[in-house]
């Protein structure tokens, strides 16, 4: 009977995902009895409007999705005596972003902050414990690019600052972990420079660390399993979108693949799947080699 409960409970974050969508097109219809029309101040007249319309800025940024079953190629370990965790479970993501500025050096720039929550929820055990939640802020700007003439065809190019943790404590001394230190994060700089060839785009990254150990004091060795260097390659073909992401450390050979797909189900939902194959699949197992395959919905590409 539990695991017909998350499952409603799945079905109601879908269906709320699907509806709050939809209200970027109308009316919140929870507001929809109040009128402006009669209202004289003008400004007090917009303000009013952008709270029915909801138009306050945020956009999707990465892919908000909802995954009800994913199956990996191990069962996940427990750090805590007694955790028992199953190599199935679902994942959902929620992404937005924000323009904070624009054309601030004549290069029609654009500034935009950012957060991104990922969590991993194991609804097919019994307590239902989501086994890790990632937090991921970010502070961008897009220079964009017009190249024609080149043969990279080159779009825009991107500087982010972000950080991305997992929340936990640090238990490097407590006794229940056996000294494992449930906390792991990492601030980090990263460069994109986007390209389009055509349906298909492809981003190269270089990512860095901050400067100095402190900021990997948690995780070491991260950089030696997440690597400094990602490309990714995203093609459209009609109404199909897919895509497949590479990163790694040449000098580790450590690294990971992810392939998507998505299809247009109905506005703004989107039958998803997703294959993932590597290291830091999550944070807190960063440096085990994990094989998954998602399957679900997504509310934006």
């Amino acid at each position: 009977m539990k695991r017909y409960v998350k499952i409603v409970l799945l079905l109601t974050c879908l269906v709320g995902f699907n509806l709050q969508a939809d209200a970027t097109d109308i009316k919140d219809k929870s507001k929809s009895s109040i009128q402006t029309e009669d209202i004289v101040n003008k400004e007090s007249k917009v303000n009013m409007e952008n709270w029915l319309n909801s138009t306050f800025g945020l956009q999707p940024y990465k892919a908000n999705y909802l995954l009800p079953f994913g199956i990996s190629s191990r069962t996940y370990e427990g750090h805590e005596p007694g955790v028992i965790y199953s190599n199935k479970e679902a994942e959902l993501q929620v992404s937005l972003k924000l323009k904070v500025g624009k054309n601030l050096f004549g290069l029609n720039e654009k500034y935009y902050v950012s957060y991104t929550h990922r969590a991993y929820w194991q609804i097919y055990v019994q307590s239902s414990p989501f086994r890790e939640s990632l937090y991921n802020p970010e502070g961008f700007v897009i220079f964009p690019i017009t190249d024609n003439k080149s043969i990279f065809h080159m779009r825009s190019f991107k500087v982010a600052i972000a950080h991305m943790s997992n929340g936990q404590p640090n238990t490097t001394n407590a006794l229940f972990t056996n000294g494992f230190n449930l906390s792991k994060s990492i601030n980090y700089f990263y460069y994109t420079l986007r390209l389009q060839h055509k349906m298909l785009l492809t981003d190269i990254t270089l990512l860095t660390p901050f400067p100095g150990s402190d900021n990997l004091s948690d995780n070491p060795d991260l950089m030696k399993y997440l690597g400094y260097n990602k490309i990714k390659f995203t093609y459209f073909y009609k109404k199909h979108m897919m895509s497949l992401m590479l990163r790694g450390n040449i000098g580790s050979l450590r690294g990971a693949v992810e392939m998507t797909y998505s299809h247009p189900l109905k506005q703004h939902t989107y039958f998803y799947a997703k294959f993932f194959s590597g290291y830091v699949e999550s944070l807190i197992d960063y440096n085990k080699n994990i094989t998954k395959f998602s399957i679900g919905f997504s509310f934006s590409r």
